[in-house]
């Protein structure tokens, strides 16, 4: 069984056709922000994806060559694998009617050659409510598909801490989900819920970053719990926190030093193929991070770039928003 409150199963699909906009618009800091003047002199650079699936799309997406360029200019990509990576869906039915997710290993594959992410330079998340919508066998199935596909992950119970070297810096990635779509036993020892920072070892990295699969879906603005959350995180050492599940963008906080994006929204479509367009809009968090002696894993500057999803016949079209014109389809 899932563990989403009853009120929340039943706001589904009112905020997926009109995502709210309610809750605490107070302060939140702007898209982008500069918080070392001068910039260091070295520095490595990590772009964050949102939640990827193929729900929306049956072949590889178009993507802008600005995007491209954005991607392929980081030494880091993370993203939330949202969809299961299996060759045949178990869950036939759900599969067919969006509520079970799966893509195959060469969509993956295709994908990420379209959109310029080169795979060696890409971290996936596994923590998320999707990841046993085809099964134990279909969650064991993408592990080893991942691993072909030479892509790294993390999110996994095995450890809450997963040390990755990029560049100079060692960054330690922290991924867990609040929610699951399948009973708990089947989660326990698979997939981290452990969202307790207090368990996390620092092992003596340059920088944590916390990848929560967090808050309730289609709301613009994160909850009141959600944002203590953030409070404890930054409070027990995680200097960037890049969240996802709310499918829709979500603002952006500083916590003393701390850089907070709440929800980055899809990469590609989760939902359906036509959906409302507050939901086809994500974003790509580009963060900036010291690597000068004395101010190693300190964030010199991040930047929130929106873009859009559109509608190409079979698949989507990735498109910045300030490289839109006229009518959005």
């Amino acid at each position: 069984m899932s563990n989403y409150p009853f009120s929340y199963k039943l706001s589904w699909l009112p905020r997926f056709l009109k995502p709210s906009l309610a809750g605490d618009a107070q302060d939140f800091a702007p898209m982008a922000g500069t918080l070392m003047d001068p910039p260091p002199k070295q520095a490595v650079r990590l772009a964050f994806v949102g939640d990827i699936s193929a729900v929306a799309n049956r072949s590889a997406p178009d993507c802008d060559p600005a995007i491209k360029a954005l991607l392929g200019a980081a030494d880091l990509v993370i993203g939330n694998c949202e969809s299961p990576v299996v060759d045949r869906p178990s869950a036939v039915l759900g599969t067919r009617l969006g509520t079970h997710h799966a893509m195959s290993e060469p969509f993956l594959a295709e994908a990420l050659t379209a959109v310029g992410v080169a795979r060696e330079k890409l971290v996936l998340s596994l923590a998320n409510n999707h990841v046993l919508d085809q099964g134990i066998a279909g969650f064991d199935e993408t592990i080893a598909a991942l691993l072909r596909l030479g892509i790294r992950t993390i999110g996994l119970a095995d450890g809450p801490v997963v040390p990755i070297q990029v560049g100079s810096l060692d960054i330690g990635f922290a991924a867990f989900t609040l929610w699951r779509n399948a009973d708990e036993k089947l989660f326990a020892g698979r997939v981290s819920m452990d969202s307790d920072p207090a368990s996390w070892p620092p092992a003596g990295l340059d920088l944590l970053c916390a990848v929560p699969h967090w808050d309730w879906e289609f709301r613009h603005f994160p909850r009141d719990g959600t944002r203590a959350l953030a409070r404890r995180l930054a409070g027990q050492g995680a200097g960037l926190i890049a969240g996802h599940h709310a499918h829709v963008v979500q603002p952006v906080e500083k916590i003393d030093g701390t850089i907070v994006a709440y929800g980055l929204g899809d990469f590609l479509g989760t939902a359906f193929a036509r959906q409302p367009w507050p939901g086809r809009i994500g974003s790509i968090l580009v963060v900036d991070v010291s690597a000068d002696a004395g101010t190693r894993g300190r964030i010199a500057s991040y930047r929130m770039h929106p873009f859009m999803r559109l509608r190409a016949g079979d698949h989507e079209r990735l498109v910045l928003m300030e490289a839109l014109e006229g009518r959005m389809r």
